[in-house]
C-alpha cells in the first residue's frame, strides 16, 4: 500500500535553491524519502514563482514534476469549499491559498504526514483538531 506526505513550496524551494538555508537538510530528506510526495499547483506556483531568477532551476522543477518526483493533486469543487472555511477559520494569520490548498487534501485524502517550513502548520489542523505529523518541526 503506498503511502503519501504533503510536501509544501518551502521544501521545493529550497531543494533547487543552493542558496536557500535549508537546501541541504531537504536534499537529504527527500533523498532518502520514500512516500509519494504530494503537493498542489498552488504550492507549485509558489515555488515557480521563487525560483523565476533562472529558468533552468524551474525546468529541473517542471522535469522532475514530468518523472513523477512529485504529484500534484488537482483541487476539485469541494477544496474551494473548505478552503474559503479555513480562510476565515484562520484570518488572524492569514491563510495562505498554497498552505489551506495542502490542509484541504490532507482532509480529503486522509494524509496527516507534512513537510512544510512553514510555521503555521504547528497551528493548522486538519478536521479542527488534529495536528499534522511535521517532517521538519521547528
Amino acid at each position: 500500500m503506498m503511502s503519501f506526505v504533503l510536501v509544501d513550496a518551502g521544501p521545493i524551494i529550497a531543494y533547487y535553491d543552493q542558496s536557500d538555508p535549508w537546501h541541504q537538510r531537504v536534499t537529504q530528506y527527500l533523498e532518502k524519502e520514500q512516500r509519494q510526495l504530494i503537493t498542489t499547483c498552488p504550492c507549485l506556483t509558489e515555488a515557480l514563482y521563487h525560483l523565476r531568477i533562472d529558468f533552468r532551476v524551474q525546468n529541473e522543477l517542471l522535469l522532475d514534476l514530468a518523472k513523477g518526483l512529485y504529484h500534484s493533486e488537482p483541487l476539485v469543487a469541494e477544496d474551494f469549499s473548505r478552503i474559503a472555511e479555513l480562510n476565515a477559520k484562520y484570518s488572524d494569520l492569514p491563510g495562505d491559498f498554497a498552505d489551506l490548498s495542502l490542509i484541504a487534501i490532507s482532509e480529503r485524502l486522509s494524509i496527516d504526514t507534512i513537510a512544510s517550513l512553514d510555521s503555521d502548520f504547528a497551528i493548522y489542523r486538519r478536521y479542527g483538531k488534529k495536528q499534522f505529523k511535521r517532517v521538519f518541526p521547528d
